[in-house]
């Protein structure tokens, strides 16, 4: 019955012989219900009390066990432990000594005013009330602005009130002319008292500064007073960092663990929060089936736009020209396509597909933006960012898209990193074009051909790790799958019906070259195991959460409050 009423109680209530073993037993025995059998019914009593073994062979008990064992579970006879019962010292219960302390409450007054300048001045205008108020000062009453000696006598009586609230016992071991206890936290502070106020002793009374410096007046961090002066010293420095507000509040003020404090009020302010707000993260989602699944070249393909870029006519005082460039990028091999555009409408983004179809094959699939990832670029995206929020643009594309037998997608709303492919072709094309080109104006063939050029880079880059074996002379690029090599490279004749006994050794290098399905899932799908960024799991947004929504073509400042309404969860069940 002691045991069971062990296992029933938590472990810390016993003592440390007992405890130890209780709670592997409970970690060992999660959930497990423990019962109690009566000496008459246990059969390790007859080992423990002793029995002949002609006694023995006439004992079912031994052999057998309780009779009621054998019946129904709610049959069995009840157990309850009555712990009252029990004696402590049979429990080998743990002693506790507890010492009852008084603590004094805080004062009402630091709740009147949530700025520390109104809180003083409030002070200063009660102590003159209270000056005005007694017949003996009827003859000098004061009727003018508060002066700077009020004010600075009002502060003096708040740091007051609060020291004999946070160290009361520091205090009154300093009044009676005795040190303060080792175990004090002011004890490195050599703290003294000046006119009732607790003051750092420090070590620089030969400095050539001020008193206030020297001696700075003592707080608490979690004091309301000391969270006043910390925010009020962080307003007036126009929401300085911490290193500043740490230096300005020391010349007055010393409270303690001011790094943590000054921390928690940089991080509580909503003006520097929306100055630099940390966007929030999600754990990487896996990579959907088109990504990880083999399919021919351009069978399953994201769009995107960029530009704008400026076309010349050789005409003469002609004014430049607006164009962009359609980027189709194959969701399985990243190889690119472009298309150079007219403009934005409708029309001649169909014109742009349909060549695209008539030199790579008709898509399966293909996904593009939501026009959300065009908020913020330039102004000249502006039209392209309406056309694709207008339903009809979607409609008569979708339309276009299914009398060929061609699934289109668009992505959600505001989720860019859904065609993280086609932006990082984007970001690609755009560095190696401002790099040789920059911004000027080029005529309709330059820069047809210059587009043109740039995708044959784009589809020669790596899509495996370099190899350190000097035997493997080239690596898995998009053209291997448009032409079986790169399209920067040397052509190579098709070695796969050679046998491999009559390939030389640079032949046969070539020939393990155009195994291209091989490489892909060995070398490039194992490669896309790893999440580069976003690998922290955050399900803490809950419906009713405020935040800040991110808006690209404008300052932090001005990113409009919105309310969580709905929670969606992917695959994954994150958020």
């Amino acid at each position: 019955m002691i045991v069971k009423c062990w296992l029933s109680s938590l472990p810390s209530r016993w003592q440390a012989f007992f405890a130890n073993r209780v709670s592997e037993i409970q970690h060992i025995t999660k959930k497990a219900v423990w019962n109690h059998i009566a000496g008459a019914d246990n059969p390790a009593d007859i080992i423990s009390r002793g029995m002949t073994p002609t006694q023995l062979q006439y004992q079912p008990l031994w052999f057998e066990g309780p009779l009621w064992v054998c019946r129904a579970h709610s049959t069995w006879p009840e157990s309850a432990v009555i712990q009252s019962a029990l004696d402590s010292s049979l429990l080998e219960e743990k002693l506790s000594a507890s010492l009852p302390v008084q603590t004094k409450p805080q004062s009402d007054i630091f709740l009147l005013r949530s700025s520390f300048p109104d809180f003083v001045r409030i002070v200063a205008w009660i102590r003159r009330f209270a000056y005005n108020a007694l017949p003996r000062n009827r003859s000098s009453r004061r009727l003018e602005h508060l002066s700077s000696t009020e004010y600075n006598d009002a502060v003096t009586i708040l740091v007051r009130v609060a020291q004999h609230e946070s160290f009361p016992e520091e205090i009154a071991a300093l009044s009676k002319g005795e040190p303060i206890k080792s175990s004090s936290k002011l004890l490195s502070s050599n703290p003294h008292l000046v006119d009732g106020i607790l003051r750092v002793g420090g070590r620089l009374a030969h400095a050539p500064v001020s008193e206030y410096r020297k001696h700075p007046m003592i707080l608490h961090h979690q004091h309301p007073l000391a969270k006043l002066v910390m925010e009020h010293y962080h307003r007036k420095l126009f929401h300085a960092g911490q290193q500043l507000l740490i230096a300005s509040v020391r010349e007055r003020f010393w409270p303690t663990r001011i790094r943590d404090l000054a921390r928690w009020t940089i991080h509580r302010c909503v003006q520097c929060f929306r100055n630099k707000p940390k966007v929030h993260e999600q754990l990487m989602a896996d990579l959907p089936s088109v990504r990880v699944t083999p399919a021919a070249a351009f069978l399953k393909v994201g769009i995107d736009f960029c530009g704008p870029f400026y076309i010349r006519y050789p005409v003469r005082r002609s004014t430049p020209v607006k164009s962009f460039v359609c980027i189709f990028v194959c969701l399985a091999t990243k190889a690119v396509h472009m298309e150079v555009v007219a403009d934005l409408s409708t029309q001649a983004f169909l014109a742009a597909f349909k060549r695209f179809v008539a030199v790579r094959g008709k898509p399966q699939l293909v996904m593009c933006d939501n026009a959300t990832n065009f908020v913020g670029a330039n102004r000249e995206l502006e039209e392209l960012r309406q056309q694709l929020y207008n339903q009809q643009f979607q409609h008569e594309i979708i339309k276009s898209s299914e009398e060929e037998g061609i699934d289109f997608k668009f992505i959600p709303p505001r989720s860019p990193n859904f065609g993280g492919l086609w932006e990082a072709a984007v970001k690609s094309f755009k560095g190696h074009f401002r790099k040789t080109i920059g911004s000027r104006p080029l005529t309709y063939d330059e820069l047809h051909t210059i587009v043109q050029q740039v995708a044959a880079i784009l589809n020669s880059r790596p899509l495996t790790p370099l190899s350190n074996d000097p035997n493997d002379y080239t690596v898995l690029t998009p053209g291997h799958f448009l032409v079986g090599r790169p399209l920067t490279a040397i052509p190579e004749p098709d070695l796969q019906e050679i046998p491999e006994n009559r390939l030389s050794q640079w032949q046969r290098t070539q020939g393990f070259v155009q195994q291209l399905r091989r490489k892909w899932k060995t070398q490039y799908l194992s490669d896309l195991h790893n999440r580069t960024k976003w690998t922290r799991q955050r399900n803490d947004i809950t419906v009713g959460t405020m935040v800040l929504v991110k808006e690209e073509n404008l300052p932090p400042q001005k990113w409009r409050l919105g309310r969580v309404a709905e929670l969606f969860t992917g695959e994954d069940g994150n958020i």
